[in-house]
């Protein structure tokens, strides 16, 4: 996400995230990977869960928000200095090659010496560049989850993800709808377990 990343309200996770950020950061580049691996040629225009997304939309989206993280937290670049050049389609004729470029030079750009200890410029203003890669991992074990169920793949979610992604999600729900990217939170059923909750906080029924 970019101008539409969601502002946390005073006593957020922003800036909690913590030093397992890297490693959960990296699983999901990983759970995500694989998905996008698995993806056969005749379901790149099958829907998803998410509203008018095909599974190639999907993918598009993550590229997308893989490669903003070069410049925002190596180059200390602003949302408007990079504008739209990561805009429309990215994925080319070989989108599986064009997800896993994206997605080393995000891991690449977290994992760079004192990365984390920097603030990046997002569209609300500056923040740390923990809460904003906390904020990419959830972001990717949502969407990792909504691009298993469109193409039938497994949609068990590491329970060390859906925790970390939980616990970035609870104090600022409710404003993740306004993003337009998710819906509103829906009440999870009774019994549901911690799977089917973190996805009834951003609008999903498991």
């Amino acid at each position: 996400m970019r101008d539409d990343r969601t502002d946390p309200p005073a006593g957020s996770a922003r800036g909690r995230t913590g030093p397992p950020v890297l490693a959960r950061h990296g699983e999901a580049l990983d759970l995500f990977t694989d998905r996008v691996r698995a993806v056969r040629d005749d379901q790149w225009k099958a829907p998803t869960p998410c509203t008018d997304w095909t599974v190639r939309d999907l993918v598009n989206h993550l590229v997308s928000e893989q490669l903003w993280v070069p410049p925002l937290v190596r180059d200390g670049a602003t949302v408007d200095d990079v504008g739209d050049t990561f805009d429309g389609d990215l994925l080319g004729s070989d989108p599986v090659a064009a997800w896993e470029t994206a997605a080393a030079a995000s891991r690449a750009a977290f994992r760079a010496p004192r990365a984390l200890d920097r603030a990046v410029h997002l569209s609300f203003g500056e923040t740390p560049a923990t809460f904003y890669c906390g904020q990419m991992t959830t972001d990717l074990v949502v969407h990792a989850w909504d691009l298993s169920r469109a193409i039938g793949a497994d949609e068990t979610l590491p329970g060390d993800l859906v925790d970390f992604a939980a616990r970035e999600i609870e104090p600022y729900a409710a404003e993740l709808a306004k993003s337009g990217l998710f819906d509103p939170p829906l009440e999870p059923p009774p019994g549901a377990d911690a799977q089917s909750r973190l996805l009834a906080l951003v609008g999903r029924r498991a």
